[in-house]
Order: structure tokens, then C-alpha cells, then sequence
């Protein structure tokens, strides 16, 4: 593709000899009103179906991290109630070799 005017082989190397044409791939009219409108309307209908889908992937993603935080929540409660628990025996088990030893020595 060596035809006159190409970028292979320009008409001229000077820019300021250069034919100012206008380019037949950029759409007449101006790049702002193209996007605001139509290219709006376009991306509105052109909405794929995973697009649709994001809102209930979002919700699920945050149903699934309040469950987890609710699970941990459990577990930590469990926890705090065997340490109660786990205190409370030690302290009957201390009361229960004073009152063994109150009783041996007397």
C-alpha cells in the first residue's frame, strides 16, 4: 500500500505544505453532543446482562460478610461464657478443698 498520501509515503514531508482534509473515519459534529445523547441512550440499551446482575452480586457479597460477622460474634460470645463458666468452676473447686481441708484439720 505505497499510494501517494499514505502515511507510508506522504505527499510531502513538510507539515505546513500538508492538504488539510477532513478525516472520513471521525463522525461530523461535535465529541460532546455525542456523548451526553446519543452515546447515553446507546449505553442504556446496550446494557448486558451481567451489568443488570451487579446490584443482586453486591447484595449477596454483603449478605455473606453479615453472616460472617454474625458467626464471629457467636463464637466470640461462646468464648466469653466458657471463661465465665471456667472461672466459676475454679472458684467452687477452691471452695471445695478449704471446706476438705477445714474438715481434715479439725
Amino acid at each position: 500500500m505505497n499510494t501517494a498520501g499514505t502515511i507510508d509515503s506522504p505527499l510531502t514531508h513538510d507539515p505546513k505544505k500538508a492538504p488539510m482534509k477532513p478525516s472520513t473515519q471521525e463522525p461530523v459534529g461535535s465529541a460532546l453532543e455525542d456523548v451526553t445523547t446519543s452515546g447515553a441512550i446507546d449505553s442504556r440499551q446496550n446494557r448486558t446482562r451481567e451489568m443488570q446482575l451487579i446490584p443482586e452480586a453486591l447484595a449477596r457479597a454483603h449478605m455473606h460478610d453479615r453472616l460472617r460477622e454474625a458467626e464471629q460474634e457467636r463464637r466470640a460470645a461462646r468464648l466469653v461464657t466458657a471463661r465465665r463458666m471456667q472461672r466459676r468452676a475454679e472458684r467452687a473447686s477452691l471452695r471445695a478443698r478449704r471446706a476438705l481441708a477445714l474438715a481434715v484439720m479439725q
